[in-house]
């Protein structure tokens, strides 16, 4: 009986280590743009859609050590090509009136200048 209730819950530690690993695998994502400066708010990019439509795409957060290689904070970098790797997160916001919001949140977790 004791063998038995190891076997499974072996299996469900298992299962769980197993399913904590793909989601962090699978909530890296990967963009291409062209630096377009830095706001309050945030690092801007520009990309290209499917239909070869430009659009913003801005991410609110850098990871430190990476800002040293890449300082985004100075405008010597405006208009180069970058592979952004990034992270999202999604965050409970409250606006002036009290009504809550999900904010998607945007980390550059690597740079590559292309």
């Amino acid at each position: 009986m004791k063998t038995k209730s190891f076997t499974i819950a072996s299996f469900f530690i298992i299962c769980l280590f197993t399913l904590t690993s793909m989601t962090a695998v699978q909530d890296t994502q990967i963009f291409e743009g062209v630096y377009d400066g830095n706001e309050d708010y945030g690092y801007n990019f520009i990309g290209m859609d499917e239909d070869g439509e430009e659009f913003t795409m801005t991410f609110q957060n850098i990871d430190d050590v990476l800002l040293k290689s890449f300082n985004l904070n100075t405008d010597k970098l405006v208009g180069s090509k970058f592979t952004v790797s990034y992270t999202s997160k999604t965050e409970k916001s409250e606006d002036e009136d009290g009504y809550e919001d999900d904010v998607e949140v945007y980390t550059i977790t690597a740079l590559k200048k292309l």
